[in-house]
């Protein structure tokens, strides 16, 4: 019984894991087809690679998105780590409930909403659309998930670290940035690139907000799908994949690395 049960979890793990990241296998595969047809394989070949990097539109389109991801992401870290301390230190003031629910909201706020209401707010205060529209509402997506993750490792956080410190004559300013932001900071870190990569893979809140000259990458596939695949897509995908599999991977092993450095530290400080 074990054993069928255990062939049978095995099973669905693959057909799972297939079904999820088997078309993207399929897209890679295929930006490297000679062929111009994206289903039909004609050989091995990085051509389309090369016409991707003299395509101006998507050169344009891509280098839009990474100043809007890189801008938005930073700004709506610092924004999500302070509405985290505030929430997390300060458990009690007034409108507090309102300010979570605000910081919260478009968690479960559906993007064509979003996207409109933002859409609305910048006609009604008369600012043109465009990288900075954009960039604005890239960053009300992105904060609160940066809040959840910043919060969810400052409510472990050993307080009396901080007392300590405090006790021991430093500010409360020093504290924090010798003692608060190092431990917190591969949670911080964890925000900034799932909100880099949010950023990245936005299509509904861009379509709402971008204008003339901010076109993102997103935006710039999907008018071009519409019209067929081209294997030039292709190479921009995997490329966007290849970017944000990389800022992964590099932020987990900085992550690994701070937190067997905090061990060895706590270690040290016991033996000491």
């Amino acid at each position: 019984m074990n054993a069928t049960w255990s062939r049978f979890n095995i099973t669905s793990i693959v057909l799972g894991f297939a079904f999820l990241y088997l078309p993207i296998v399929l897209l890679v595969v295929f930006s490297f087809n000679e062929s111009k047809l994206v289903t039909v394989w004609g050989g091995f070949s990085t051509k389309w690679y090369v016409s991707l990097f003299h395509n101006q539109g998507l050169m344009d389109a891509t280098w839009v998105t990474a100043r809007v991801a890189v801008i938005s992401a930073t700004v709506a870290t610092v924004l999500g780590t302070l509405a985290a301390l505030t929430l997390t230190r300060y458990t009690r003031f007034k409108g507090r409930t309102l300010f979570s629910g605000m910081v919260f909201a478009p968690l479960v706020m559906p993007e064509v909403i979003t996207g409109l209401s933002l859409l609305l707010l910048f006609v009604a205060v008369g600012l043109d659309r465009g990288f900075l529209t954009v960039t604005l509402a890239h960053i009300t997506l992105t904060m609160c998930f940066v809040a959840v993750v910043v919060q969810s490792r400052l409510i472990t956080f050993d307080r009396s670290l901080e007392e300590a410190a405090m006790d021991l004559g430093a500010p409360p300013v020093k504290t924090f940035f010798q003692i608060t932001l190092p431990v917190i900071m591969p949670a911080i870190v964890s925000g900034w690139m799932l909100a880099f990569t949010l950023s990245l893979d936005d299509l509904v809140i861009a379509s709402f907000t971008s204008g003339p000259g901010a076109t993102t990458l997103p935006m710039k596939i999907y008018s071009q799908v519409r019209l067929g695949v081209t294997p030039e897509i292709n190479a921009a995908c995997t490329i966007l994949i290849a970017v944000v599999a990389v800022g992964v991977i590099i932020a987990s092993l900085a992550n690994k690395r701070r937190e067997v450095q905090r061990q060895r530290d706590e270690q040290a400080a016991q033996r000491g």
